[in-house]
């Protein structure tokens, strides 16, 4: 999964995406007025229309909910890294809500997973952390 994303462009940190794109964690941007949690992270509450936002941090843990096999990059950028597997997560602390992201090895709807994060510098110094998925490890 290290191969991933090299030299792929990277995301715009923004006000509303920071928590998510910096952090670290699983941190869900939820809505100051309503205390609605809504991912991917937008400028607008979709249930009550406000613009003001904190986050709460979820678990890093999740189920795979859908997933699909790349066999063919997009960018040339994925070229070494086909084939990939990116998953939709149903999050543990808010099934509801579903995150995108790549997982390396064997995948199965229903299968538990945890989130790690890959570590990537903006152009203008910013630490970003994507998360990415791994098969949940047994605890002992």
């Amino acid at each position: 999964m290290s191969a991933l994303l090299v030299d792929w462009t990277l995301p715009v940190v923004t006000p509303f995406n920071r928590d998510w794109f910096t952090s670290g964690e699983i941190a869900i941007q939820t809505c100051a007025h309503c205390s609605t949690l809504q991912h991917p992270p937008e400028e607008i509450c979709h249930a009550c229309g406000s613009m003001s936002f904190t986050s709460t941090v979820l678990p890093n843990t999740g189920t795979i909910y859908s997933y699909t096999v790349v066999h063919h990059s997009v960018h040339p950028a994925l070229d070494e890294s086909v084939p990939y597997t990116v998953v939709l997560v149903s999050l543990d602390g808010a099934p509801e809500l579903r995150v995108v992201g790549n997982l390396g090895g064997d995948v199965e709807i229903g299968m538990p997973v945890e989130a790690v994060w890959l570590e990537r510098v903006a152009d203008d110094g910013t630490k970003i952390l994507l998360p990415q998925w791994q098969r949940l490890k047994e605890s002992s």
